[in-house]
């Protein structure tokens, strides 16, 4: 059978630099690439540290359209977004409040983990997960 797997999910943002400057310096993400493709568009991809080379990524996309501007930090509709997993909630929610992360809640501890909702730069709800 054939082996599939995500490789980039588009994150729609309204400014390449400060998108790679927030996943960078306050989520601790790693920069993958960014390739100019033209005067005003490049292909930029981050992944968690944690993350291969090869695995799944961010896609920052700077929105082009007034549509696009409109989804920029409601990609979700005002759900949570993306679902960041890690192996230690503690140490990972320490270093993102100590980075000026903004959550919307204290952790709490469900069936399935550790987690909580956090905000990204623009709004959007993630949750940060440590699965039980």
């Amino acid at each position: 059978m054939a082996r599939q797997q995500f490789g980039a999910v588009t994150f729609l943002v309204r400014d390449y630099d400060e998108a790679v400057a927030f996943f960078t310096r306050q989520l601790g993400f790693r920069l993958l690439e960014d390739t100019p493709l033209g005067p005003d568009k490049r292909w930029v991809r981050v992944a968690p540290a944690g993350a291969g080379e090869a695995g799944p990524s961010l896609l920052l996309a700077r929105a082009a359209t007034p549509e696009q501007a409109a989804a920029v930090g409601r990609q979700a509709g005002g759900r949570v977004f993306l679902f960041l997993e890690t192996d230690d909630f503690a140490r990972d929610h320490a270093a993102m409040l100590a980075a000026g992360v903004v959550f919307d809640e204290a952790p709490r501890r469900e069936p399935y983990g550790t987690v909580a909702v956090f905000r990204d730069l623009y709004g959007n709800k993630w949750d940060l997960l440590q699965r039980a």
